[in-house]
């Protein structure tokens, strides 16, 4: 997977964060980075520079002394290394590390381009560094760029990835000196072995007792730190950016496994296509609403005017509203991933460095470009928009409880006449649908002001990002729920072997009757069937 500054998209970083790709870097982005390092370097000279020549946030004013400059770097970082709460999982680690190491790529950054090429080694090696969940609110990943900076040098460890147990944070704080990510099996001529000139002697706060398993085996090489490398590595929401990275590529196979779903669920009780026919459809051509009303016709194998069918002149809301309550997630869902494809692949730095400003040499523009609200907006439009899609799962799971509705005993169930069947799915549905109603709550609607009010906004789109999270694996789970009831509805059924014998090509999304989902309807325990269900979502979704 190439990292040219260029060419990333969300699909690309999951790839990437979960190993199935590997990362290169062409020279010539590699070389656009080192442009823009050495342009750095020369305004720097040629004037005062934000983070350089004076300190950050509220003290933005504070001169740094000719004799505090060689420490200013190293200082920058251990001191905004305060992220807290638990480690970061690794893939979001790697996603997020992907993410850092385009933007460099596409110039203006003003990072050293061995702090680049460290973070793709670390991708191909499997090695990501221990990263704090919080201390970010939307305005760059201070904390956990800061903390990353601080692994690169040998301050804080890096972890190999398939780690047993979850390290508990302070271990990230044991005396170092931490092993660097890079092999000597394929060194880079720009690095070298830390030195830390400045340094007085002090040293992180230390706890013992890190698993060694998730610690790599040492390396010899490091990053050696160079003027201006911290501030330009920590102006960045690569963690953020990462993070809604996967939220976007796992997101997009739920909504699509959600189309075979719902035509299981709409053929088990026997619903009327009406809905979904594409004259009614077109009267409010919504680009979403279309495509997902065409999909369950497609996976149901139904021409665009289907004829009259059903027992009902017409079904409940989450049989009929389907297409026009599951659009506006598609179209979520397509904004989310247009805007990323513009962040992670542009310098997001400040000061950000250009070659050549109004008088021909190099000039560094301080902006506010960092500001995520792009991105928090579309996520929290994301959580809306999902809870309503969800809602109408838990909908139609409910409705296999109802013998009008499906013609079948009660919560579908086997056995004795009190049989409680698959009554429990309801709850835990909608167990899983109040998270996700708790993640739809706006993170954009908050505020702080930080920094002795120099700060006096934020985006929130770090938090905004973890609810989304949350919120994706919840609706994974009320789908998986749903999944397990249709399959045994249309399993139940009296048409059942018109259904799995008939041609496969003509109704795609009736193969799923031969999957490995349990067949017996005695009362028992449904979580594993939940967990299979979950887990053939995305074959569902690739048909």
């Amino acid at each position: 997977m190439v990292l040219d500054g260029a060419g990333l998209d969300a699909d690309a970083v999951t790839r990437i964060a979960d190993r199935t790709a590997v990362p290169t870097v062409p020279p010539e982005a590699l070389a656009r980075a080192d442009r823009s390092w050495r342009a750095a370097r020369q305004a720097a000279a040629a004037g005062r520079m934000y983070g350089r020549h004076t300190g950050v946030g509220a003290n933005r004013l504070v001169p740094v002394s000719d004799e505090d400059q060689a420490g200013q770097d190293l200082r920058l970082l251990r001191s905004h290394a305060g992220g807290v709460g638990a480690l970061l999982p690794a893939r979001q680690v790697r996603a997020a590390l992907a993410v850092r190491a385009n933007q460099a790529l596409a110039g203006g950054s003003a990072l050293q381009p061995a702090v680049v090429q460290a973070l793709v080694e670390a991708l191909r090696l499997g090695v990501h560094p221990a990263v704090s969940e919080y201390g970010a609110v939307g305005t760059g990943d201070l904390t956990a760029l800061a903390e990353t900076g601080l692994a690169l040098i040998g301050e804080r460890p890096w972890l190999h990835e398939d780690v047993e147990r979850q390290p508990d944070p302070a271990d990230a704080f044991r005396e170092g000196p931490w092993p660097s990510p890079l092999s000597s099996s394929s060194p880079s001529p720009s690095l070298s072995p830390s030195s830390d000139p400045s340094s007085d002697g002090e040293v992180p706060p230390s706890a013992d007792g890190l698993d060694p398993a998730a610690v790599p085996a040492p390396f010899p090489g490091r990053v050696t730190l160079q003027q201006g490398d911290a501030l330009a590595l920590m102006s960045s929401g690569a963690f953020t950016l990462g993070q809604a990275a996967l939220v976007c590529h796992d997101l997009d196979i739920l909504l699509r496994a959600s189309h075979a779903v719902t035509a299981l669920s709409l053929a088990a009780v026997s619903g009327s296509l009406e809905a979904y026919a594409a004259p009614a459809l077109a009267i409010r051509p919504y680009p979403g609403a279309l495509h997902a009303g065409a999909e369950v016709r497609r996976l149901l194998g139904v021409p665009d005017r289907p004829r009259a069918t059903g027992r009902r002149i017409q079904d409940p809301y989450g049989f009929r509203a389907f297409p026009q309550v599951h659009g506006p997630a598609l179209e979520a869902a397509w904004t989310l991933r247009r805007i990323l494809d513009v962040e992670v692949n542009c310098p997001s730095e400040n000061p950000l460095i250009g070659e050549e400003g109004p008088d021909g040499g190099p000039v560094a523009y301080h902006h506010g470009g960092f500001m995520a609200t792009p991105v928090g907006l579309a996520l929290d439009h994301l959580c809306l928009a999902v809870l309503q899609t969800a809602q109408l799962s838990a909908a139609r799971l409910t409705a296999f409880g109802d013998p009008g509705i499906t013609g079948l005993r009660s919560y579908l169930a086997g056995g004795s006449a009190a049989s409680s069947g698959m009554m429990i799915l309801e709850y835990s549905a909608n167990s899983a649908l109040a998270e996700i109603r708790a993640s739809a709550v706006p993170a954009s609607a908050g505020h702080a002001v930080l920094s002795r009010g120099v700060e006096e906004a934020a985006s929130f789109a770090s938090q905004a990002t973890r609810q989304a999270l949350r919120a994706v694996d919840a609706y994974r789970l009320v789908l998986a729920c749903e999944l397990v009831a249709a399959v045994r509805a249309l399993r139940l059924h009296p048409a059942l072997p018109a259904l799995s014998a008939g041609d496969g090509t003509h109704a795609p999304v009736f193969a799923v009757l031969d999957s490995a989902l349990p067949t017996a309807t005695e009362d028992r325990a449904l979580t594993p069937d939940v967990s299979l269900a979950a887990d053939l979502l995305p074959e569902l979704a690739a048909l």
